[in-house]
């Protein structure tokens, strides 16, 4: 369980909270934004596996995506809200 929190938490933290946060935030499409998240959270998964499938874990790799389909939601709502203010 604690390695489930830590997973979580550090991808929140790390690139797909942030950069999906960031680029959900540059479009107005649900779609898109969830899409780009998400396209992040897999790119970092490889980024730290050094592009080596065998060393990918799944739990890490469906927490980034989860965390990074999360975040550009929630910027792309940040977005519409924003303009609608």
């Amino acid at each position: 369980m604690l390695n489930f929190l830590g997973t979580v938490a550090g991808n929140v933290l790390s690139l797909p909270g942030i950069l999906g946060l960031a680029l959900g935030m540059t479009t107005r499409n649900v779609f898109l934004a969830s899409a780009m998240g998400g396209a992040v959270g897999i790119f970092e998964t490889l980024i730290f596996a050094k592009f080596q499938m065998a060393n990918v874990d799944m739990l890490e790799l469906s927490v980034a995506v989860a965390i990074g389909v999360l975040a550009g939601v929630v910027g792309c709502a940040i977005r519409i809200k924003g303009t609608t203010v």
